[in-house]
C-alpha cells in the first residue's frame, strides 16, 4: 500500500504528514480527485482520534483550496465508501475528494465506470506537488 510505501504501488502521493498521506487517484472520476487517508490502519471513521479528527479537517479544507486554484470546480464530493457492501475497494478507510462540474455525468454514472480520464494521474500528482510547494499553499500546512 501507498502508506507502507510498497515499492510495487505507483505512488502518486502528492502530502504526507505523520497523521495522513494524501494520493491522487490512480482510477480518478475527474482530474484532482484525491484520496486522504490515515497512515495508521482503520476501516471505520469512528475509529479516528481526536487529533486525527482535527487535522483531517485541516487538510480537508487545505485540499478544497488546492483544487479549487488549480482545477476551478463546481462543486465536489466528498466521502468515504465503509466497507465492500458500500462500494470500498480496500480494507483501509480512505476519504474521496472529488472536483465536480456542470454538464457532466452523474456519480452513478462514474462508478459504473462511463466516465473518460481527461488527465493522467501521474500528471495531476505532479501539477499538485508544484502547486503545493508555492505560495500561499507552501505556508498553509503546518
Amino acid at each position: 500500500m501507498i502508506r507502507d510505501r510498497n515499492p510495487e504501488v505507483i505512488d502518486l502521493s502528492v502530502y504526507r504528514d505523520e497523521f495522513f498521506a494524501v494520493s491522487v487517484n490512480l482510477y480518478p472520476y475527474n482530474p484532482g480527485h484525491l484520496l486522504i487517508f490515515p497512515l495508521r490502519h482503520i476501516e471505520d471513521i469512528r475509529d479516528y482520534s481526536p487529533r486525527e479528527n482535527r487535522r483531517l479537517e485541516e487538510l480537508l479544507r487545505y485540499f478544497l483550496d488546492l483544487s479549487d486554484q488549480s482545477y476551478s470546480p463546481q462543486g465536489y464530493n466528498i466521502g468515504y465508501n465503509m466497507g465492500t457492501p458500500a462500494g470500498g475497494s480496500i480494507a483501509h478507510l480512505h476519504l474521496h475528494l472529488i472536483p465536480r462540474y456542470h454538464r457532466e455525468l452523474g456519480i452513478a454514472d462514474l462508478i459504473a465506470g462511463k466516465r473518460v480520464l481527461v488527465e493522467d494521474p501521474r500528471e495531476t500528482a505532479r501539477k499538485l506537488k508544484g502547486k503545493i510547494a508555492q505560495a500561499p499553499f507552501s505556508n498553509a500546512i503546518s
